[in-house]
């Protein structure tokens, strides 16, 4: 999950306007301009670059510590320019420290579930999953000139160990593009490197006999996919004689860390407030259509992972702030992916109750 500072808008001194006026008009066909309570504010008509011109504009504002916004208004194209809101300083310890204290808790975890050598690879695996989605998240907002923090690992609880991961980004991205791709890039990592970690950990597995009746974890599709394909050394250990008895699987370590890394995905996935797919969603609809995907998303969770629809609840009372560049629409190819993302969130799809007997 990545998180976004709400972007606060501060006044700028008249004596500039002109000289911004001229900034704007070099990018823009500019059909109004005035003061608005001391910020710049011009009315624009679009280029067939204006993508792109807006990205020169952010560029050459930058080195005046200054920010454009691309809004449409009553059917009209706004523009304005703030400042730059002040950025505290990230405290790269507590990212260490948490890391070190994540890894703790999830290689306990491991271990409940296995010896110390399960504990080592369910650690390796899930730390891999979790650091690879933040990692995502973290190059594609370098890529897009975005400031973003390092990874947040959360220690958690067993049987997983975390509560996963998150950044914080301390600047918007600047356009549709960019928030599309720093939001789909986390699930798509978590996703892929999950399907390695699947695979061998079916084939670390080990049949067994599980009494009717029984709790078992229900796996998503794509693990059923893997499973007919892949499928544990070694054969079935004799019947116990009395009870009623159902052929199963004994996960190792790592295939459950697997499994995780498939409800982390498809919880990231749901398209509501700051979750990435929320990020997703705001890029390709925007912020009227995304709200309602929201509560979409949230009755959604209220299905299948109920106790998630809560914290989505909570995130949908913050409205997404969307890019600098609001008005541009995302490319086709990003707008085709998007049917990917859906075919992922199914494949990954994780019914609580099924869990629960």
């Amino acid at each position: 999950m990545s998180s976004t500072s709400p972007f606060s808008e501060s006044s700028i001194d008249a004596a500039q306007f002109e000289q911004l006026r001229g900034t704007v008009e070099s990018e823009f066909d500019v059909e109004d301009g005035f003061m608005e309570y001391g910020i710049p504010t011009f009315y624009v008509r679009l280029r067939e670059d204006s993508k792109q011109a807006f990205l020169r504009l952010v560029k050459s504002l930058d080195a005046l510590e200054l920010v454009p916004l691309l809004r449409r208004k009553d059917g009209k194209v706004l523009l304005q320019i703030v400042r730059k809101p002040p950025v505290k300083p990230s405290r790269k310890i507590i990212n260490i420290g948490l890391f070190f204290a994540t890894l703790g808790t999830v290689f306990l975890s491991g271990y409940l579930q296995s010896d110390v050598v399960g504990a080592i690879m369910f650690t390796g695996a899930i730390m891999a999953i979790l650091g690879s989605h933040e990692m995502g998240h973290k190059l594609l907002a370098n890529k897009h000139a975005v400031d973003a923090t390092y990874p947040y690992f959360i220690p958690g609880l067993p049987p997983i160990g975390t509560f996963g991961a998150v950044i914080q980004q301390k600047s918007l991205p600047p356009n549709r593009d960019a928030l599309f791709d720093i939001g789909v890039t986390g699930p798509l990592m978590s996703f892929f490197v999950s399907i390695p970690i699947i695979i061998v950990g079916i084939v670390f597995s080990s049949y067994t006999w599980i009494a009717e009746g029984s709790p078992t974890l229900t796996v998503p599709i794509i693990f059923q996919l893997i499973g007919l394909v892949f499928q544990p050394l070694g054969v079935f250990p004799p019947r116990p004689i009395d009870g009623n008895w159902l052929p199963g699987v004994t996960l190792h370590p790592l295939a459950f860390a697997g499994w995780v890394g498939m409800l982390v995905t498809m919880l990231n996935l749901v398209p509501v407030g700051m979750f990435d797919g929320g990020h997703v969603a705001r890029s390709l609809v925007g912020g009227k259509a995304h709200r309602s995907l929201s509560y979409l998303g949230i009755i959604l969770l209220a299905i299948i992972w109920y106790p998630m629809a809560l914290l989505a609840l909570f995130f949908s009372f913050y409205q997404h702030p969307g890019p600098l560049d609001d008005v541009s629409r995302p490319t086709t190819p990003r707008k085709l992916a998007a049917i990917g993302l859906i075919a992922i969130f199914i494949l990954c799809v994780v019914p609580i109750y099924s869990l629960l007997g």
